[in-house]
């Protein structure tokens, strides 16, 4: 099973770069994409809907702003949207395929770097949604949790770690939430799964030369409820060509 994840930083923009062809090489059984940036009437057209994909859009109320999609090509038996969030849900943040006894999560955490506000709805989201995170672990199901966790975990998941010890991403309240998810909880960190080596990153800032010099951060993950640990293959982060901020990870599963 070969699943991708990308945040688009706005799935038109992320089309006129060449995303949805080279997508269309790929043999993706599932794709999680984040930050669409848009509303369902936006993207009617059938670029937005690759052909042998079932396609689920969830838009944030606010225009412009956060959503996520999946697309599969197995037909869901069952697409839910939102975690039962009142202040998150209305931001187009979870959207769950299910397939049998397994669930494929295209999920965005919120990013705090834009203000304190937003840093203070960041923690209010990571207090609510590591409780859900428990309880799914008492469901009888599998999940993959597949998007833009919008934290390094430690500090082989950035380049400049130590200047950035007081920055959004990774603070320490958010570090301690990941050790609690990796550690006490038993979540696995797909990619850590069988790659522990440094200077492997998801997203780089447009400003400087970020880019170019691989001054990165790995903030987007697939994250595996524990009966799921083990089935790992291979994992790969696609960068020979930019589509977005972020670059599309690829994991493929033997399940």
């Amino acid at each position: 099973m070969r699943i991708i994840t990308l945040n688009a930083n706005g799935i038109r923009s992320a089309a006129r770069k060449g995303f949805f062809d080279w997508l269309e090489r790929q043999d993706a059984d599932v794709v999680c994409v984040q930050e669409t940036k848009c509303q369902r009437e936006q993207v009617t057209e059938p670029l937005y809907h690759p052909a042998g994909y079932h396609c689920h859009y969830l838009d944030a109320t606010k225009k412009g702003y956060s959503g996520v999609a999946v697309y599969s090509r197995v037909k869901p038996d069952a697409v839910i949207a939102g975690y039962g969030s009142r202040e998150f849900d209305t931001e187009g943040r979870y959207l769950e395929a299910r397939f049998g006894k397994l669930s494929v999560v295209s999920v965005y955490l919120p990013s705090g770097s834009s203000s304190e506000d937003r840093q203070r709805a960041k923690f209010r989201f990571l207090a609510e949604f590591m409780p859900y995170l428990r309880a799914l672990k008492r469901k009888r199901r599998d999940y993959m949790l597949c998007g833009d966790w919008n934290i390094a975990h430690k500090e082989i998941d950035l380049r400049n770690w130590k200047s950035n010890q007081k920055n959004s991403g990774f603070l320490p309240q958010e570090r301690a939430w990941l050790d609690e998810l990796f550690g006490d909880v038993r979540y696995v960190d797909a990619f850590r799964e069988v790659n522990r080596d440094p200077d492997h990153y998801t997203w780089w800032s447009n400003r400087g030369q970020a880019w170019s010099r691989n001054v990165g951060w790995r903030i987007d993950y697939h994250v595996l409820s524990p009966g799921l640990r083990g089935s790992v293959r291979n994992v790969d982060i696609f960068k020979a060509q930019r589509f977005s901020d972020h670059a599309p990870l690829t994991v493929t599963y033997d399940l």
